[in-house]
C-alpha cells in the first residue's frame, strides 16, 4: 500500500523547505511514515542531495533513497524523535548544538531542558529577546538554529564521532547554502571532534562553508566549568562576529 504523500514547495523557493518541513514534522505522530515530494519552483543547487539533506535536517529518517521527477524529489520518512532546524535565508547568526535531549524533541524548542542556560544567556546577550521561542528569535533577530546530530540522546556524549562528522558535513553544506554571517557552536566537544582537536574557545580560523565559525562551551547546566556570566560574553561575542548583538 502507497504511504500518504506530502507535497511541500509547489511555487516556493527552495530555501522555505526548512521551516515547511518543521511544520509538517511538528504536525505528525512519532513514527509516522509518509513520502516526501519536495517540489520548489526556484533553487540554485536544487537536487537529491539538497533534499536529503533537508530530510535529516528536519528530524526524519529516509527509508530509501530518493526518486526524482523533473525538479521534483520524493523520498519514503519515517517522524523520528527529534527536533527540526530552525533556519532560513538572511540568518545573522547560525547556532549549532550536538544532539538534541529528549526534552528539546518533545517540546520543539532546542535546549529546553531544565536547567540549561542557553536560553538566560541569548536573552541577557541580546541575541534574542523572547524566551524558548526559536521562531521569533529567527524572524526578528536572524537567530538560527540546528544540530550536528538530529539523533536525540540523553547525554551529549552518547553521540559518535562518526555521527559527529557525518553532520559536520550536513551543516557545512547548510552554512555555504543559506550564507548566515557567522555560525556559534555550543560545544567545545563537537567542534574539536570535527575540526580541530586543540581548539579553544573564540573565533576559529577554520570557516564551515565558507562562514565564521565561534565555539563556546556547552550551556548544559551538567557543565560546571562555565558560569552563566561566561557564557553570556560568548553569545555577545558570536553576536559581534555576527556584525553586531
Amino acid at each position: 500500500m502507497p504511504l500518504p504523500q506530502h507535497v511541500l514547495g509547489t511555487s516556493r523557493p527552495d530555501t522555505d523547505l526548512p521551516l515547511l518541513l518543521a511544520d509538517l514534522h511538528a504536525g505528525l505522530d512519532l513514527g509516522n511514515r509518509s513520502t516526501l515530494r519536495l517540489k520548489p519552483a526556484i533553487g540554485d543547487g536544487w537536487g537529491p542531495d539538497r533534499a536529503s539533506d533537508l530530510v535529516v535536517g528536519a528530524g526524519f529518517v529516509a527509508l530509501g533513497g530518493t526518486r526524482t521527477d523533473g525538479n521534483a524529489v520524493e523520498v519514503d520518512v519515517e517522524r523520528r524523535h527529534s527536533l527540526p532546524d530552525t533556519v532560513s535565508p538572511g540568518m545573522r547568526l547560525l547556532v549549532v548544538g550536538l544532539n538534541p535531549s529528549p526534552a528539546s524533541a518533545d517540546s520543539g524548542v532546542g535546549y529546553h531542558r531544565p536547567g540549561n542556560r542557553f536560553w538566560p544567556a541569548v536573552l541577557a546577550a541580546g541575541v534574542a529577546t523572547v524566551d524558548r521561542d526559536p521562531r521569533h528569535a529567527l524572524a526578528h533577530h536572524g537567530l538560527g538554529m540546528t544540530d550536528l546530530v538530529r539523533r536525540t540522546t540523553a547525554r551529549a556524549d552518547e553521540v559518535t564521532p562518526d555521527e559527529f562528522r557525518e553532520g559536520f558535513a550536513r551543516v557545512d553544506r547548510l552554512c555555504a547554502w543559506l550564507r548566515p554571517l557567522a555560525a556559534c557552536f555550543v560545544g567545545l566537544r563537537g567542534w574539536r571532534t570535527v575540526a580541530d582537536r586543540k581548539a579553544v574557545a573564540g573565533v576559529q580560523d577554520r570557516t564551515l562553508g565558507g562562514v565564521p565559525v565561534y565555539v563556546m562551551p556547552h550551556t548544559s547546566g551538567l557543565n560546571a566549568h562555565s558560569r552563566l556570566e561566561d557564557l553570556i560574553a560568548h553569545f555577545r561575542a558570536a553576536g559581534e562576529l555576527a556584525g553586531g548583538a
